[in-house]
């Protein structure tokens, strides 16, 4: 690649040689008088085993971007750069990083922008920008990138399930401002929006805060998913509608239309779901009764599983029961109805999870069986694995010594939820610990699960 390009990629092999994920600390600053925007960015890496962070070399980076107005993308003039050279439609480009801190500064621009950055995902690093709720609503309806949308709305919803744990009472506001355009708008590719409409998950949440805050994660997620459905009601209803009809037409075609307008669909449902309401349950309970696609199906008995609705328990069990009947000679299709049943976030999680274990439906012995229920429980279910008497972390740690003997690989992979005790309040890091401690008590422990155990326990 070095030959035919004749770039030298020295420094760019730092990527393969340096561990860890970089960190990308970007400011900007506008200057009225003079029509210029700086941007400035600051690349670190973290300290791991074999280096310090300071003994680190800086990397290539290649960011992606562009600058958002209030009328839309912004023309790209950096300084210095000739005129003549830029292309007509120069609202998109590419700045290279190289050195620990640089400085990009762009002329002639009219406005304080919003910048778009790794467009495309133009590189795998964390970036920290300052962006407010308003910054990430111009991004989500303006940008003409598709990943800088998503991850704006991703942003967004971080902030005001923030919001919601410092204050049960707060209205999420800016995310029904953001949503609405978006289920209006028919333009734009249906999974996009569906994406778009997906809440950051709990564990995505948990990797934001220094102590995973479990229980408030899933109750301020739960009521801001509440307050989207009933603030927007109508037009999640307008848009299971459309695309149901929509589909009729395809029938059971599996092309990217079908594919895109199935997940915005159910993603609709998912919210109407929320709502106590007897005409979107028979929605749901007719899609899973005439779905001709295991997409639709699947996701309508995970809506009607995962209600927290008590009059739907003969339901619940009445759409549990069919589908087993139906594909239980299908392996596959039956470790996608364990992990519904695993990832349920309704009371008495552990119990039905311990109950499938005798399930003629689940088999230990079996790699995908066993990460499509205990593993599935254990890093999805996360209020229910990491409540408050440790009963989750002992099951885990239960099937992890029966797993050591059978199968050590798996049994080790398992392990991973307990080794991030750190992270978690100092009631739930003694239970942990305990846990791991038990494990590695055990005389015949293997080389596998032994690494692993001993590595985390390390203070």
């Amino acid at each position: 690649m070095a030959d035919v390009s004749g770039r030298d990629f020295a420094q760019f092999m730092y990527w393969y040689r340096q561990a860890g994920t970089p960190v990308l600390n970007v400011t900007d600053r506008y200057d009225v008088e003079r029509r210029e925007y700086h941007l400035t960015f600051v690349q670190s890496l973290p300290t791991t085993p074999e280096a310090r962070a300071e003994q680190k070399h800086p990397l290539h980076i290649p960011v992606a971007m562009g600058l958002l107005g209030e009328a839309g993308a912004l023309r790209l003039n950096l300084a210095g750069e000739a005129l003549a050279d830029l292309p007509a439609d120069n609202t998109h480009k590419v700045l290279e990083l190289t050195k620990p801190e640089q400085t990009f500064v762009f002329v002639d621009v009219p406005e304080h922008p919003v910048p778009s950055l790794l467009r495309n995902f133009s590189a795998p690093v964390k970036l920290n920008f300052g962006y407010s709720k308003q910054d990430l609503l111009r991004l989500m309806t303006q940008d003409a990138d598709g990943f800088c949308r998503w991850d704006a709305a991703q942003q967004l919803g971080i902030l005001c399930i923030q919001e919601n744990l410092a204050d049960p009472q707060y209205l999420a506001s800016a995310l029904v401002e953001a949503f609405a355009p978006l289920l209006d708008d028919t333009e734009l590719d249906p999974a996009l929006v569906a994406l778009m409409l997906d809440l950051p998950s709990e564990a995505y949440l948990g990797e934001q805060q220094k102590v995973v805050d479990v229980d408030g994660n899933y109750r301020a997620r739960r009521a801001v998913q509440k307050q989207l459905a009933q603030a927007l009601e109508e037009k999640f209803r307008a848009v299971y509608e459309r695309c149901r009809d929509a589909l009729v037409e395809l029938a059971e075609s599996v092309n990217g239309q079908a594919v895109a307008l199935r997940s915005l669909k159910n993603r609709a449902l998912s919210y109407l779901m929320l709502l106590d309401r007897a005409d979107y349950q028979s929605w749901a309970m007719e899609q899973f009764d005439n779905g001709g696609n295991m997409t639709d199906v699947l996701s309508a008995m995970s809506c009607l599983v995962h209600s927290e609705i008590a009059t739907l328990a003969q339901e619940k069990q009445r759409v549990l029961d069919r589908f087993y009947a139906k594909w239980r000679h299908e392996s596959l299709v039956v470790n996608q109805w364990l992990s519904v049943q695993a990832a349920n976030p309704n009371p008495g999680a552990l119990s039905r999870v311990t109950a499938l274990l005798q399930s003629p439906a689940f088999d230990i012995r079996n790699p995908n069986k066993v990460r499509s229920l205990i593993s599935v429980f254990a890093n999805q279910n996360i209020v229910h694995f990491h409540a408050l008497d440790g009963s989750g972390y002992a099951f885990l740690a239960d099937q992890v010594l029966l797993l050591n003997r059978q199968n050590p690989q798996i049994a080790a992979r398992l392990l991973a939820p307990l080794t991030k005790w750190r992270r978690f309040d100092s009631g739930r890091q003694v239970l942990m610990k305990t846990q791991l401690a038990r494990i590695a008590a055990e005389p015949q422990l293997s080389k596998d699960v032994y690494e692993v155990v001993n590595k985390s326990l390390v203070e």
